[in-house]
């Protein structure tokens, strides 16, 4: 056996020295097709998923294990009738799904599927294009995105919609900031914002493990960003509806549905990309120069993002719906200082790593130890829900600040005043009455 093929792997940046204009076209081509055949696949992935966790078989009967359901709820979208809301604005509420389909389709023009391989003759990596602020690229066209949503809504002069899109701009804002800040501490330890250069930085150890608080706090803000249970408040259908998206139908309608699922594959590809060592072999494998380099690389990747794929499958499979103001300070209060004060850490590991050399496991362990007395502080100090009334003292009147309510537990309905009225009594008629 070759004894270099054991050595530590050296991994370098995506180089599109050879790349030509006709690579590209053959390039963008395949990451749409990749992206529909994806979202095809997640869609049975996840009815038959969620059919077997919740004791259901799910969809059963269209092809053999219901795996041709996905091309009939595509035909069934596009042979609908496409309405025409009268009070709408016409060309916003076109736009608006089209937005928000060409920003999902955009994100994976920058994530690295693999290393330099020989595509007809050239030296090419597994990716479309890479960039010094590949990673915010990233962010800002998951910011265009929102557009796609808030105008969907505000274009029906519909109320509902308006509602949803209003929830999802504050939603998408307030867990953007944590997400945001989590993926700066990557760019501090990589020394850079391409995605290609932080694949490479992840050759001795990938950040999911470097940086497991970030990691966390992402995976969190992934599923709020992505409109998924349980933070689904912009479509929560008891409440909205389908938010959003309830005056759409036909392929306006798909367009929206599509875009979803391919954000859901947006956010684990970024994940595998900036936290689990992208096309990287996993350990031990990673040991072995066959398997980790060339065409595996795309094998890894995308088994490392379907990993994701079923993390947000299982999450809605488990989890409930919470209340928006849960939703709010989990985002505001919980997950923004976390990540603030890891972020800070981690700033202050690199700046003294720069003037005096510490041994990794000895810096690891005084950063686990000062982060867990912050989060005991935080957890200390956190009050919660303070009640200071007591319901059953209160008279209930069916209303709270102009909304109807339920009575609250100890509350009795106040007896109305209307007089009572006399109960009908029935009486026979003799034959031949008009009675």
């Amino acid at each position: 056996m070759n004894l270099t093929a054991l050595a530590v792997p050296k991994y370098a940046a995506a180089d599109f020295s050879e790349e030509t204009w006709w690579i590209t076209l053959i390039k963008a081509v395949f990451l749409i097709l990749f992206l529909i055949i994806n979202v095809i696949a997640a869609l049975w992935v996840e009815r038959r998923g969620l059919g077997r966790m919740q004791t259901r078989p799910g969809p059963n009967v269209a092809g053999p294990l219901g795996l041709f359901q996905a091309f009939a709820d595509a035909g069934k979208l596009l042979f609908k009738e496409d309405m025409w809301t009268r009070r709408s604005d016409k060309f916003l509420y076109f736009l608006a799904p089209a937005i928000a389909a060409f920003s999902a389709f955009s994100i994976f023009a920058v994530i690295p599927m693999g290393p330099n391989v020989n595509l007809f003759g050239h030296s090419s990596p597994l990716q479309l294009a890479d960039m010094p602020v590949a990673t915010l690229y990233i962010l800002a066209v998951t910011s265009l995105g929102l557009y796609g949503i808030v105008l969907g809504g505000w274009s029906t002069r519909s109320t509902l919609p308006l509602y949803g899109a209003v929830r999802s701009s504050a939603q998408v804002i307030s867990y953007e900031l944590a997400m945001g800040m989590a993926l700066v501490s990557v760019f501090l330890m990589s020394g850079t914002m391409s995605t290609s250069q932080i694949v490479a930085s992840q050759g001795q150890v990938w950040w999911a493990f470097a940086l497991a608080p970030a990691f966390v706090v992402y995976l969190i803000s992934a599923c709020g960003e992505v409109n998924r249970l349980p933070f689904d408040l912009p479509e929560a259908e008891g409440e909205l509806v389908a938010g959003h998206m309830t005056e759409y139908s036909s392929m306006k309608f798909g367009w929206y549905y599509l875009s979803e699922y391919i954000n859901m594959l947006n956010v684990s590809a970024v994940a595998t990309t900036m936290f689990f060592g992208g096309w990287h072999a996993p350990w031990p494998l990673s040991h072995f120069g066959i398997l980790n380099d060339g065409w595996w690389g795309m094998l890894w990747f995308f088994l490392k993002m379907w990993f994701f794929m079923f993390l947000l499958i299982w999450t809605r499979a488990t989890l409930l719906r919470f209340r928006y103001d849960q939703f709010m300070t989990l985002g505001w209060k919980w997950l923004m200082p976390i990540a603030l004060l890891w972020l800070v850490a981690v700033a202050v590991v690199r700046g003294v790593t720069a003037w005096v050399e510490i041994p990794l496991p000895i810096l690891g362990g005084i950063i686990v130890v000062f982060f867990a007395v912050v989060l005991a502080i935080l957890w200390v100090t956190d009050k919660g829900e303070v009640v200071t009334r007591d319901p059953a003292s209160e008279e209930y009147t069916g209303f709270e600040d102009g909304f109807p309510v339920p009575p609250l537990p100890g509350q009795q309905p106040v007896k109305s005043t209307r007089a009572g009225r006399e109960p009908i009594l029935a009486t026979t008629s003799e034959e031949g009455t008009d009675e």
